[in-house]
């Protein structure tokens, strides 16, 4: 049978699904009110969807004056099924929001807002087409995402990317080690080694299913699924 992969819930889930069944998983949406412990056990992987902001609270920070609507049934049960995830050994892709919550879960935190607080950053906020794509990630040499994304970077380790945050990881969790950042610093993937695998990406390769330019991202992590 394929392996089943639950994803979080968010406003716009088709190109989530769409990249997951292409690759030859099976997806469950998530319910918010579920408890996570139970849900995990009955899961072969973990997608965390974009979406709001995540309450800045949550790290011991008062929140900046552009954070937007928060959810707080959804901080809740996202984070500590990360926790669960974790201690399971699930194989977890957070996108967008999902590698704030990574983090956050697992002890780091957050920068609020990258135009105000990076001195300057790139736009990190094309919001025109999903696809549009925004600047280029350098992803660092020997990392898991290197690995799954060598034949799509060029000499230099650079692939261009969409985007569409202004808030991104800030102070890394323990055992997690950043492995592409932007060229104005922001931290734009996570993974933590020791993990079967773990992996955050700050950008949308769910909207390149049509294309396939992020396909191999999604192959690892049925891969990682299928092996579980």
């Amino acid at each position: 049978m394929p392996p089943l992969i639950g994803v979080t819930p968010c406003h716009s889930l088709d190109d989530y699904i769409e990249s997951i069944k292409r690759v030859g998983a099976d997806t469950r949406l998530l319910a918010v009110d579920a408890a996570p412990a139970d849900t995990v056990k009955d899961l072969d992987g973990l997608l965390l969807t974009g979406g709001e902001d995540l309450d800045p609270a949550r790290y011991g920070e008062v929140p900046h004056p552009s954070t937007g609507p928060i959810n707080p049934r959804r901080d809740d049960f996202e984070l500590e099924l990360v926790a669960r995830a974790i201690a399971d050994g699930l194989p977890t892709l957070g996108i967008c929001r999902g590698i704030q919550v990574l983090n956050v879960a697992c002890g780091g935190d957050l920068i609020q807002d990258i135009p105000s607080q990076v001195p300057g950053a790139l736009n990190h906020k094309v919001t025109k087409q999903r696809f549009e794509l925004a600047h280029d990630v350098w992803v660092s040499r020997g990392s898991r995402l290197w690995t799954m994304l060598e034949e799509r970077l060029g000499q230099d380790e650079v692939c261009p990317v969409n985007s569409r945050h202004h808030q991104s990881v800030r102070r890394l969790a323990d055992h997690f080690e950043t492995s592409a950042t932007a060229p104005d610093g922001v931290i734009e993937a996570i993974e933590r080694p020791s993990h079967p695998f773990c992996i955050g990406v700050q950008w949308h390769p769910e909207n390149f299913w049509r294309t396939g330019e992020f396909r191999a991202l999604f192959e690892a992590f049925l891969e990682a699924c299928q092996t579980r």
